[in-house]
């Protein structure tokens, strides 16, 4: 299933929908967040991944519905500017593409925060980063990892080359120099592929995991969308972006074992699924470590997995409540399939939700 056929509508259509899904459930004396939240009052300030832009407008058009005493802002800056907001206390949470590392929750200083107190790390948003392209006349292309780090590495410079030709029989490439485009900003997104180039295609990309772009290559774009549009206004351009963001341009089916996997909710949901939490992590801090390299049928590797992020023990307690709210609503089944809808992000396992829950359970 290609994420393609998945638009992000109208916040005012989104809106209409969840209002009436908000009002069945009610009905329904469900334990949706809705049914419960109906005295919630007041602003949230969130910041952080664009990758999850499309799904927090969906889902503050769903809550602000059923709670239309609350006011939710958030601002999709990026991942790094989203951390470092919520470090300041500038935000009530953040959205991010990856979880804060060992050495940063050890350093503290979140300023929302109480004294000592751990994070909770909720991965919420789980969608596949597609490689894009636009090359006229092509749809789609099948790519090893081999072959897509040496393109971002920039030592496969146009798009005849022998190695883009050998997995893609039949298929007409033009004698076409490659742009390849990546984030200009600290994104978690960045970080997540080259976190696959690494383990996938050692031999060939052997940098560490940063969400800073780590070698001088290729044309530089602010953000999702500016990687989106450079890629989309430009030609022989070659990028990486959220796949809900992929829209009509042309996209790569990357080789897993011996087959091609296209991206999907179900290929990225299967990959996370199949991967373990990170050891020595608070009991809500529900970071998870992604096998990048696995072989497994089905599976799509380049996965990102986002978290929204809140203070375990919050120094005031004004928006605790309204946090939890928001959050619940989010893990909720009604949350996580309103993201399918808007994004084509892949919906969260009920054990995942099971342990989601019980991490937002113990904020206060």
């Amino acid at each position: 299933m290609n994420l393609k056929r998945f638009g992000v509508p109208a916040v005012v259509a989104v809106t209409a929908a969840l209002a009436l899904s908000s009002c069945a459930s009610n009905e329904a004396g469900g334990s949706e967040p809705g049914d419960a939240a109906s005295s919630l009052s007041g602003n949230l300030v969130g910041a952080g991944a664009s990758s999850q832009d499309a799904a927090q407008q969906a889902w503050i058009a769903g809550f602000q519905t059923a709670n239309p005493d609350v006011t939710i802002d958030y601002d999709p800056s990026g991942s790094g500017a989203g951390r470092e907001t919520f470090l300041e206390g500038a935000s009530d949470f953040a959205g991010s593409d990856r979880a804060f590392k060992d050495e940063e929750l050890a350093a503290g200083g979140f300023a929302k925060c109480a004294p000592d107190s751990d994070l909770v790390e909720l991965p919420l948003y789980i969608s596949p980063i597609a490689v894009i392209f636009n090359v006229e006349g092509i749809d789609s292309l099948n790519l090893d990892a081999a072959t897509i780090a040496n393109i971002f590495a920039g030592t496969i410079t146009n798009w005849n080359d022998p190695a883009i030709a050998a997995t893609n029989e039949g298929v007409t490439l033009p004698d076409l120099p490659i742009t390849a485009v990546h984030r200009s900003d600290d994104s978690g997104t960045t970080e997540n592929f080259t976190e696959y180039l690494g383990a996938a295609a050692p031999e060939v990309w052997t940098y560490e995991a940063d969400g800073v772009w780590p070698i001088e290559s290729g044309e530089a774009a602010q953000g999702t969308s500016g990687v989106v549009d450079a890629v989309s206004n430009g030609t022989g351009t070659i990028g990486y972006a959220d796949a809900s963001r992929a829209g009509d341009l042309g996209t790569v089916a990357v080789k897993v074992g011996d087959e091609f996997v296209e991206y999907s909710p179900e290929a990225a949901a299967a990959i996370v699924d199949a991967s373990p939490l990170a050891e020595g992590r608070a009991a809500g801090d529900l970071a998870i470590e992604l096998d990048r390299s696995s072989s497994e049928a089905g599976v799509y590797p380049i996965v990102l997995v986002s978290y929204l992020i809140a203070c375990q023990e919050y120094a005031e307690p004004d928006n605790v409540e309204l946090v939890k709210g928001y959050l619940s609503y989010i893990a909720s089944s009604e949350g996580q399939d309103v993201a399918a809808e808007n994004a084509g992000s892949a919906p969260i396992s009920d054990t995942l939700r099971e342990q989601v829950t019980a991490a937002i359970d113990s904020i206060k």
